[in-house]
């Protein structure tokens, strides 16, 4: 089955974009299954332009200078103030009308930057959504979204690295080997710290012996049960631990350093010596390497071809994805080594994927970017603003709330729906005046909008209620 026409095409920019911009509809009316196998060839797919956007270690240098320059302006403040009472005591005090308090200059200090880290967030934040408002499709950009929440890291951890770890981790591979990714994601410094293995150290290491201190075992676990095999899929607590030896050692730089703070370094004197057995099978040690050997077996693993399949099914076409799709999905992914473009064009030519049946709700990113490219104009609201809505909504732009990242399920979103209104009608407020409502509707749901929403919208009491209930229509809502 080939889908084509207008129905398809609204239905593949929702299902597996971010929802039609302009005449999209119209523009892939004739084959769009080819306008996404297209939107996974272009030059610089899933890339984003970072001229103006620090690196990891950059920006976890900053934030440590600006913490460290504020910390150094409260303390003089508190020294000032202290040095103010005592003149005034002495003066109080004096005894003679030319006696007067020696004051100490204090150092100055450049004016503070503005709430720095939330700059730096804010920065990414717009770079990330530009990008999704203005994809023509829209395809790479959702499968970044996917493995940045599959892979998910923590801003209320690693506040500075959040938006520089999908950029360095998530996003170079996003359509080459899975393999390449889980070894970025796993020695990356924000998974590091945020999993807590800068933490953990080799029991029978040097570090361990001088230090009395032993393993944590987050990152070995998390990449297990979430990154790769899969919970229930016949790892033992053995494994765990195993795991979490072979990767003591794996740390970072502390961003005191000034030229390489922030950095991944391998420490020998952390890790813990000796060879060690994981699934079965005995890694010798190696250093780093032994490590990155476990890593690409995890990649390789059949359970791994399986949980992938059935996360990615899940997130794109239904809850409970068809049996079918994920099989052909797990097939490609063993077949081709991981190859994540050939797993996203398996996706997108499985006949499975095309149900006509919109099940899937829009997670709160999804459906503000919609609304966005509906507008025709993503600044049109301030980035401060689109993240704080998003928060209200419950999906805080790289906080999940655990490391298995935020739901992709109804049930976790349904509830907050109606609290999406507020929003709407800002949207509604800024889009009305620009163009006719039942036009905004046919470009952004076409024949998927059913007699009652048409209706709806035509009877609106103004041309700002009509859009604001044409983005809270349920055939808006989902995907």
């Amino acid at each position: 089955m080939t889908p084509r026409g207008k129905q398809a095409a609204a239905l593949a920019l929702h299902r597996f974009g971010f929802g039609p911009a302009g005449a999209a509809i119209a523009a892939i009316a004739n084959d769009p299954r080819g306008a996404l196998l297209a939107d996974l060839e272009g030059p610089r797919a899933g890339q984003l332009a970072t001229a103006n956007l620090p690196s990891s270690p950059q920006a976890v240098r900053a934030v440590f200078a600006f913490h460290a320059e504020q910390r150094a302006r409260q303390k003089l403040a508190k020294r000032a103030k202290k040095q103010e009472q005592e003149r005034l005591a002495m003066l109080a005090g004096a005894k003679s009308a030319s006696l007067t308090a020696v004051e100490l200059p204090a150092p100055k200090l450049q004016p503070a930057m503005s709430a720095l880290p939330a700059r730096l967030m804010q920065d990414e934040a717009e770079a990330r959504l530009d990008i999704a408002t203005g994809a023509d499709i829209g395809f790479v950009e959702r499968l970044v979204w996917f493995w940045s929440n599959h892979f998910c890291i923590s801003a209320d951890k690693v506040e500075a690295m959040a938006g520089p770890y999908e950029r360095e981790a998530i996003r170079p591979h996003v359509l080459g080997r899975f393999a390449d990714m889980l070894q970025a994601v796993e020695s990356h410094p924000a998974m590091l710290l945020y999993l807590d293995n800068v933490e953990s150290i080799g029991p029978n290491s040097i570090a361990g012996i001088d230090r009395d201190k032993g393993l944590n075992e987050n990152l070995a676990r998390e990449t297990l049960e979430l990154h790769t095999l899969g919970a229930r899929s016949g790892y033992s607590q053995a494994d765990v631990t195993n795991f979490a030896k072979v990767l003591t050692g794996w740390t970072w730089l502390p961003p005191s350093e000034p030229l390489h703070g922030g950095e991944f370094v391998f420490d020998k004197l952390l890790h813990e010596p000796g060879l060690q057995t994981v699934l079965g099978r005995s890694y010798p040690d190696t250093g780093v390497g032994q490590g990155r050997a476990v890593l690409a077996d995890l990649a390789r693993h059949p359970a791994t071809a399986r949980h992938i399949a059935e996360q990615l099914a899940a997130h794109f076409v239904a809850d409970e994805p068809p049996p079918a799709l994920v099989g052909k999905l797990e097939k490609t992914f063993h077949d081709s080594s991981g190859d994540l473009k050939q797993v996203a064009k398996t996706l997108v030519t499985a006949d499975e994927s095309w149900t006509p049946r919109r099940t899937k709700l829009k997670k709160p990113s999804e459906w503000i970017a919609g609304a966005l490219r509906l507008a025709g104009a993503p600044s049109a609201i301030p980035i401060a603003r689109l993240m704080g809505a998003q928060a209200t909504l419950g999906e805080a732009l790289w906080r999940p709330p655990a490391p298995n990242g935020f739901s992709d399920r109804e049930a976790a979103w349904i509830d907050g729906v109606p609290r999406r209104l507020d929003l709407a009608n800002e949207f509604a407020g800024r889009i009305a005046g620009q163009r006719d409502p039942l036009a905004l509707l046919d470009d952004s749901l076409g024949p998927l909008a059913s007699s009652e929403t048409r209706d709806t919208v035509a009877r609106a009491e103004s041309r700002s209620q009509a859009v604001a209930l044409l983005l809270m229509a349920p055939e808006f809502l989902r995907r």
